[in-house]
């Protein structure tokens, strides 16, 4: 089995090869770590993944729940089409001050829209808005209420949006139905919620490299 230690260098390598050095988004993991953050956010190769994926499928309206100091947020709005916009959803205050901070100083202000406060409270409030339905949505919130999340984004969904779901492998541990793990349980009522569900095609994806074992969940709502 392949160690920690050589995944990392192999991600330090790619990440080499294929990602040009960005003073901007290392500002903004500086400024995350000076402030206390946890260093939770996505790897950059993971942040150039959701990029892509925003490019690929011409996205105009992202949603984001979780933004911590707005390292993914810089990647998707980066991703967004002409005139778009990202919804981005935070409950921890000094958090969303230092993605505020960040998104000014990657000139990106314009192109995002926080919302600060409890997720499940924010998403009740869009859907009884009826606000128009999101392109992708990236999740990384509490992992305990993926569950109730995933619900809460079908009705701000339409066929054709894209929602990936990160964080769901937890170096494996999701195989055991015996944990008290919050994360974890809330990982496996996520995946029991998924099996089947008559609105998604989904598959799953695990990942290695300098963050450990991990992975991420993608469904495309029919």
């Amino acid at each position: 089995m392949t160690d920690q230690k050589t995944t990392a260098l192999t991600e330090a390598y790619l990440e080499d090869k294929l990602l040009p050095d960005d003073p901007v988004l290392t500002a903004a993991l500086e400024r995350q770590t000076a402030a206390g953050l946890p260093p939770i956010a996505v790897s950059p190769l993971q942040g150039a993944f959701l990029q892509i994926i925003a490019q690929s499928i011409g996205a105009k309206r992202i949603l984001e729940l979780g933004t911590l100091a707005g390292y993914s947020t810089i990647w998707l709005a980066r991703g967004l089409a002409e005139g778009g916009k990202v919804v981005t959803l935070e409950l921890q205050d000094v958090n969303a001050d230092i993605a505020e901070q960040n998104f000014e100083a990657a000139a990106i202000t314009h192109l995002i829209d926080i919302k600060r406060g409890d997720a499940h409270k924010t998403l009740n409030i869009m859907i009884n808005d009826g606000v128009a339905p999101f392109d992708l949505v990236f999740m990384d919130n509490d992992k305990l209420n993926y569950p109730t999340y995933l619900e809460q984004v079908l009705h701000l969904s339409r066929p054709g949006t894209l929602i990936i779901a990160d964080n769901v492998v937890r170096d494996g541990k999701i195989t055991n139905a015996d944990s008290t793990d919050p994360s974890i349980k809330g990982v496996r009522r996520f995946f029991d919620a998924l099996k089947d569900h008559p609105r998604l095609t989904m598959t799953s994806l695990q990942t290695v490299g300098a963050k450990g074992y991990d992975g991420f969940a993608m469904m495309l709502v029919k």
